[in-house]
C-alpha cells in the first residue's frame, strides 16, 4: 500500500547552529545572516526548511528568553518562505509545554521533540522497551496542549541493535499512539536504520524516514528512502548535498558518484562524523570556515576546537569546490 506523506515531512531541514558573539551572547546580526542564507539559495527555499533550537543548535544550553527569540529571528527572517520547526526542550514536562505554547504562538509550523533528560534514571538507565512512557506520556502531554506536528529526535543509551536511537518498538509505540508524528529522524547505527526502514514502511499511516547523518544520505538515495532530513549537515555543505540529491533525482548517476566520491562530499561528512563527542563542534566549525557565521565558538561546557580539527575541514571543504576563508584567519583562538 502506497501512503502519501504531509508534505511537511517530505523537506529537507537543516538544524541549525546558533552564532555567538565574544561576549558569549546571541548574536542576532549574525543569525540574520545564517537565516537569510538558507532562504537565498533557490533549491533549498524550495525544498528545505529550518529547525530553529535542535541539539546542534545548543538548546540545552539557551535560556528560554534566547530559545525564543532565536525562533522570532528565524521566522521573520524566512517570512514564510519554507517551514520553520521549533525545538522544544525543558527539564520538566510542564516546561516542554509551555516551550511549544511559545513556539505556536510565535508562529511555527511544528515541534522538534527530544526524550526526557536529567536524572540518572533516565540520562543512563531508561530501558525504552520497558518503559516506553518515559517518552510517550511527555509526547502526548505536548500534543495535547499545542495540536502540533511533530518530528522526533529519537536520541537514548548506546545499544547494539540501534545505536544511539530509540528502538524500534518503542518508534512504533509512539508513531501509533500519536498521529500528530510525521517525521521520525535517522539517529540510528546502520543495521538500526535498516530495521527503522522496514519497521516505518509498515505502518498503517505515513511516517517519514529522515535522514540525518550526512554521510549516509548516499545510502537513503540509492534505497529510495530519502523522504526527508533532519541534519545538520545542511549548515556548512548545503551546495553540494542539494546538488548530489538533484542529480539522483534526475537520474543522472555518473554526477551523483562524482559529486559524493571524486567530489569529495563523502569524505567531508567522514570526517565531520568521525568522532561522535566532537560533532556539533565540527558543524559549527564547517559552516564558520564556509564564511556563513563569523566565528566558531560555542556555549561552555561545549569543547573549544584543535587546530589539526580547523585545519582538516578546511581543507575538505576546498577539495568540495565551496568557498573558505581565508587560511589566515582559520585559526583557534
Amino acid at each position: 500500500m502506497t501512503l502519501e506523506l504531509p508534505a511537511l515531512a517530505t523537506r529537507h531541514y537543516t538544524t541549525m547552529v546558533v552564532p555567538w558573539n565574544p561576549q558569549g551572547e546571541l548574536d542576532e546580526a549574525a543569525l540574520r545572516r545564517l537565516v537569510r542564507y538558507f532562504a537565498g539559495h533557490p533549491r533549498f527555499r524550495e525544498r528545505g526548511g529550518i529547525i530553529a533550537n535542535p541539539d546542534a543548535g545548543e538548546i540545552y544550553y539557551l535560556t528560554p528568553a534566547e530559545k525564543r527569540r532565536v525562533l522570532e529571528i528565524t521566522l521573520e527572517e524566512v517570512g514564510g518562505a519554507f517551514p520553520v520547526i521549533a525545538g522544544v526542550f525543558d527539564m520538566t514536562t510542564a516546561g516542554c509545554v509551555r516551550e511549544a505554547g511559545i513556539a505556536k504562538a510565535c508562529g511555527a509550523s511544528g515541534v522538534f521533540l527530544m526524550p526526557p533528560i536529567g536524572t540518572g534514571d533516565l540520562l543512563i538507565s531508561w530501558d525504552p522497551v520497558r518503559y516506553p512512557e518515559y517518552w510517550l506520556d511527555q509526547i502526548q502531554a505536548i500534543d495535547a496542549a499545542v495540536d502540533l506536528p511533530i518530528i522526533t529526535h529519537p536520541v537514548t543509551a548506546r545499544s547494539p541493535q540501534w545505536g544511539i536511537g530509540i528502538p524500534g518498538e518503542t518508534a512504533r509505540l509512539i508513531c501509533e499512539r500519536v498521529p500528530n508524528v510525521i517525521g521520525w529522524k535517522m539517529t540510528y547505527n546502520y543495521e538500526g536504520m535498516r530495521r527503522m526502514w522496514r519497521m516505518l514502511r509498515e505502518l498503517e499511516r505515513p511516517v517519514s524516514i529522515m535522514a540525518a547523518s550526512g554521510h549516509l544520505f548516499h545510502e537513503f538515495l540509492s534505497h529510495d528512502l530519502l523522504d526527508g532530513s533532519v541534519s545538520g549537515s545542511w549548515n556548512y555543505a548545503l551546495e553540494p548535498m542539494m546538488q548530489h540529491i538533484d542529480c539522483h533525482e534526475a537520474g543522472d548517476r555518473e554526477g551523483e558518484r562524482r559529486i559524493w566520491r571524486e567530489g569529495g562530499l563523502l569524505a567531508l561528512h567522514e570526517y565531520i562524523y568521525s568522532d561522535y563527542a566532537r560533532l556539533h563542534l565540527r558543524y559549527k566549525l564547517a559552516t564558520w570556515l564556509h564564511g556563513v557565521i563569523p566565528h566558531y565558538r560555542m556555549r561552555p561546557p561545549l569543547p573549544r576546537p584543535k587546530q589539526a580539527e580547523i585545519d582538516t575541514i578546511h581543507g575538505l571543504l576546498k577539495d568540495c569546490g565551496m568557498e573558505v576563508i581565508d587560511a589566515r584567519l582559520a585559526r583557534a583562538d
